[in-house]
């Protein structure tokens, strides 16, 4: 069994800050790519940011230069710094992990909700 547990969502205002945390638990050899997607009412979930256990990144257009995703493999915690948030980045913000020998999970998602 493995659990992603997602913290760090809220209201802010447009200009604002909020960090995402995703701590991945469990029956866990070793945790590859991890990553966070987003979905917005109406929208289909699309892709934020991921990194590889080597810390390799990747990040969708939308977010570069304003997110900043992290890792801490001693932890399987993965982290989303969010700076000078949209009112557009409103959405439900899920985390994602490939378990080596396990497959992907999802984590619950948690609301981020911008103001303008």
């Amino acid at each position: 069994q493995v659990q992603l547990v997602e913290s760090g969502g809220g209201l802010v205002q447009a200009g604002g800050s909020l960090r995402l945390s995703c701590a991945a638990s469990g029956n866990i050899f070793r945790v590859s790519a991890m990553g966070w997607y987003r979905q917005a009412p109406g929208k289909q979930r699309e892709l934020v940011a991921t990194i590889t256990s080597g810390g390799y990144t990747n990040y969708a257009d939308s977010v570069k230069g304003r997110f900043t995703i992290s890792r801490d493999n001693a932890k399987n915690t993965v982290f989303l710094q969010m700076n000078s948030l949209k009112p557009e980045d409103t959405a439900v913000y899920y985390c994602n992990a490939h378990i080596v020998l396990r497959g992907g999970y999802w984590g619950q998602g948690t609301q981020v909700t911008v103001s303008s």
